[in-house]
């Protein structure tokens, strides 16, 4: 997709459909209890593949590049009793590991296989009835491994005790799935290194509205930043929100954009103040926007130090190095190890450059709003239905 400069003011109202990990996760908890509705439902590639696996009676299900479900469904299937699944996935999802999880539902006593490469999908489950009820497991793994187990656990004959080794990171998610779980009515507790989730059959009937997803938000972050004056207003979001990615509200202060709620809208509005020369920041509670703070800080010549990135290696790129590859074809200096990422601060930007995406729906959005200051052309455009499969048409309808 070739994207012309723009130069006028960026102003508009978006309405962003609901979050992709709310959606994920209440989608496996109503298979558990039916009589959970859900409304507002994401309409993001994840989460109609996740609906079509959890409906599928086919003895194969493949989940493309939708690692959460991957994750999510490899619980659910070891605890699904009488079933037997083969479970596989993209070619990057053959690559991206699941050891970590396998492990600890074997501990529980799940039967799975691997049918290629030992600790990587396609996987062979037998779902059977889980016994056992104490796992231990790393606490600064990919929070969706935690997750998985979390939701499973309240169907557990005796519930679930969760033991964390080490520190625990990527925590808010970990914080949204319990608390979906206790709006459900399922009693959990969280004491220093262990969750302990009771077992529940059953629950009263329940309507949940998901909030709209805040990692889509923070392309709109991005282009309120890069446009002086302007102003945009999202809709649904709550003050409170479950989503670690509303920390966006706070970060986008040290480039002049404020965040006003309203009654489920918030207003972005760039206040024109003078913008930060140097940023750090810890992102391991929110990596999903590293990409888009990255590449805010380029746009607006910022140099900045992020940390706590190590789960980004392991997404549908290696987005680290996808970052740095990037953004120095259009002129940036990038340094990267495992886990962070350091942006020397720069006042050119190449023009007319071709941004490879790498199957990765972040990439597409998080460079998109450089078309403010530069022509760009963006690879493999359509890789946004992954999350949020209508972007191209909302940032049209704000930037035209």
């Amino acid at each position: 997709m070739e994207l012309l400069k723009r130069n006028k003011t960026v102003s508009g109202n978006i309405r962003i459909t609901g979050s992709k990990s709310e959606s994920n996760r209440l989608l496996v908890l109503q298979k558990f209890y039916p009589n959970l509705s859900i409304e507002n439902i994401s309409n993001s590639d994840d989460s109609q593949l996740m609906q079509k696996a959890l409906k599928s009676s086919s003895k194969e299900i493949n989940i493309g590049h939708a690692g959460t479900a991957m994750r999510f469904l490899t619980a659910y299937f070891s605890a699904k009793e009488n079933s037997e699944i083969i479970l596989t996935g993209s070619h990057r999802m053959k690559e991206r590991p699941i050891k970590i999880l396998v492990d600890a539902l074997k501990e529980l006593g799940a039967d799975i296989q691997y049918l290629n490469n030992e600790g990587y999908p396609p996987l062979k489950i037998k779902g059977k009835k889980l016994e056992k009820d104490f796992v231990e497991i790393e606490g600064n793994v990919s929070s969706q491994y935690i997750t998985a187990l979390l939701l499973i656990a309240p169907t557990l004959q005796n519930g679930l005790q969760l033991k964390f080794k080490g520190e625990v990171t990527s925590v808010p998610y970990i914080k949204m799935t319990l608390k979906l779980l206790s709006e459900l009515g399922i009693n959990y507790v969280w004491n220093s290194d262990t969750i302990r989730v009771q077992h529940q059959p059953k629950i009263e009937d329940k309507t949940i509205i998901v909030e709209s997803d805040w990692s889509s938000a923070s392309y709109y972050y991005s282009l309120v930043a890069l446009s002086p004056n302007s102003e945009v207003e999202l809709a649904s979001y709550k003050k409170n929100s479950l989503q670690g990615d509303s920390v966006l509200s706070k970060i986008y202060e040290n480039f002049g954009v404020e965040t006003v709620f309203g009654e489920n809208t918030i207003l972005l509005k760039n206040t024109n103040q003078q913008k930060r020369e140097f940023l750090n920041l810890d992102l391991q509670n929110a990596p999903d926007i590293a990409q888009t703070i990255a590449v805010t800080c380029f746009g607006l010549g910022i140099e900045c130090f992020l940390t706590g990135l190590h789960t980004l290696k392991i997404k549908e790129t290696d987005r680290l190095v996808a970052l740095k590859i990037e953004i120095e074809k259009l002129g940036g200096e990038v340094e990267i190890t495992n886990e962070t990422l350091h942006l020397k601060s720069s006042t050119k930007i190449n023009e007319n450059i071709s941004i490879s995406t790498y199957h990765d729906h972040r990439m597409a959005m998080a460079f998109a709003p450089l078309a403010l200051k530069v022509p760009i052309h963006i690879e493999d455009a359509n890789v946004v239905s992954k999350s949020y499969p209508t972007f191209w048409e909302d940032f049209k309808k704000i930037t035209s």
